[in-house]
């Protein structure tokens, strides 16, 4: 596990699952919404945004945070782990709602500069409508890939404390390799 991507619906907690991934693992996060929004959440072209990514791709390690479907492909290429938190929408939305009073007006950690937390119907929609819209892309991908790349499903608080207690023992008990999960020990789409 040296490159890893972490995917999921908006509240799934990607950013703190990558955050804790990357300091079991000693290696680098890089939150993809702090590099995409421009102060004033003003998105990028297409063109920009495939020139920020390309050159991270090509570090020896990272823990990549985010969806972003126009570069997927080109983040599923270069991964060699993808981490799918594939939790409930009812969660998520609780997540989103709950965190916004937390740092409304202000810019979360894993944010761009200039991009204060808001809470908008538009986003809460596409959190209700991930399940049937975006989720059935995810897991075709997924499953295009999972012969080349280990790809971990994770749906429950329980499945996440499970990974990273194995990850802990097998970091605990790994030289100077990388680390890697056995079949058994991922949740393979």
């Amino acid at each position: 596990m040296e490159k890893i991507l972490v995917i999921g619906s908006g509240g799934a907690g990607k950013s703190t699952f990558s955050r804790r991934l990357g300091a079991l693992l000693s290696i680098d996060v890089i939150h993809l919404d702090a590099l995409y929004w421009q102060p004033g959440w003003i998105e990028p072209s297409k063109t920009e945004w495939t020139a920020t990514i390309e050159p991270l791709l090509d570090r020896d390690t990272w823990v990549m945070d985010g969806n972003y479907s126009g570069t997927l492909p080109q983040r599923l290429l270069a991964c060699d782990t993808v981490i799918f938190l594939d939790r409930h929408r009812l969660i998520c939305l609780w997540r989103v709602v709950k965190r916004a009073p937390i740092h409304f007006g202000t810019v979360r950690p894993d944010m761009a500069a200039g991009c204060p937390e808001k809470l908008e119907l538009p986003f809460l929609q596409w959190i209700w409508n991930y399940p049937t819209r975006s989720r059935p892309k995810i897991l075709k991908l997924l499953a295009e890939h999972q012969h080349n790349k280990s790809v971990i499903r994770l749906q429950t608080n329980g499945q996440i404390t499970n990974f990273f207690a194995r990850l802990h023992r097998l970091k605990s008990n790994a030289t100077d390799c990388p680390l890697h999960l056995s079949e058994a020990e991922n949740r393979v789409l």
